[in-house]
């Protein structure tokens, strides 16, 4: 049987590929669930994770196919949607940082996966697209919570009314992507990125990766109060501590404008 989702280590960094080409990485029970098995299988030395797609397309979404003609109640169908958030949950906030090499089909619940990454890359044949206006249905992986955060609850009405299809640029633009790579260089881009955030200490990204969301979901008292609860936890950290004080001995790389 073809594994759904290939797990490779670089280092400390963890490669998680969709391996359903075929059907454009589409999203089944099955592949959700290996998508789940693949983070609870991640070896402890792993700092960062790359999540990619196998073929010509990051993923093409809810696998429609395995809807089509089952009888199912709402309760039924909404433990199903219940089930997407817990997994991509555990990518969000699970204190590993995140980036996804993207190319191809970003649609429909492969924009969800996306928006559940930290950091995205897309390669410039990317495009992004929620389709399920059009297709007479409803988002329900997250995408009314993180993609909307994202590109804002109007632009995300839009999509879903009007079926648009954004490109590459389109997508940096609004901010589903953070770089669009050379061609062809979407995963190379996103190891290398990777590779360069599991450097950061690794209590600072996982305070980075599991309290910024949430924070943004309080009221701004209690999210100035976490914020000083998560300095505290982190500033305090031994690890952080040692960095700071090569900083403060000359030897840390200072902040510098680009170019």
């Amino acid at each position: 049987m073809t594994e759904l989702v290939l797990l490779e280590m670089h280092g400390a960094v963890a490669l998680l590929t969709l391996n359903r080409g075929e059907r454009r990485n589409a999203i089944d029970e099955a592949m959700l669930a290996a998508i789940d098995a693949a983070i609870s299988r991640l070896p402890a030395q792993t700092r960062a994770i790359v999540l990619a797609g196998k073929g010509p397309h990051f993923c093409a979404g809810l696998d429609l196919r395995e809807h089509h003609g089952l009888a199912r109640s709402a309760v039924d169908f909404m433990r199903v949607c219940q089930e997407w958030h817990r997994v991509f949950d555990r990518l969000q906030y699970g204190g590993i940082p995140v980036i996804g090499a993207l190319h191809g089909a970003v649609v429909g619940g492969g924009l969800e996966l996306a928006a559940a990454t930290h950091v995205r890359v897309a390669d410039p044949s990317t495009y992004f697209a929620l389709p399920e206006g059009t297709k007479g249905i409803y988002t329900g992986g997250g995408a009314t919570v993180r993609v909307a955060r994202i590109i804002t609850t109007a632009r995300m009405v839009e999509m879903m009314l009007t079926g648009r299809i954004l490109d590459a640029q389109a997508g940096l633009t609004l901010g589903l992507a953070h770089e669009i790579s050379a061609p062809g260089k979407a995963l190379e881009t996103a190891l290398a990125i990777a590779a360069r955030i599991a450097q950061n200490a690794q209590l600072s990204n996982y305070a980075i990766c599991t309290s910024l969301a949430r924070i943004s979901d309080m009221s701004a008292t209690d999210g100035m109060f976490t914020e000083s609860l998560m300095a505290a936890v982190v500033q305090t950290g031994p690890e952080v501590q040692s960095r700071l004080g090569t900083f403060v001995d000359k030897t840390l790389a200072k902040v510098k404008p680009p170019g």
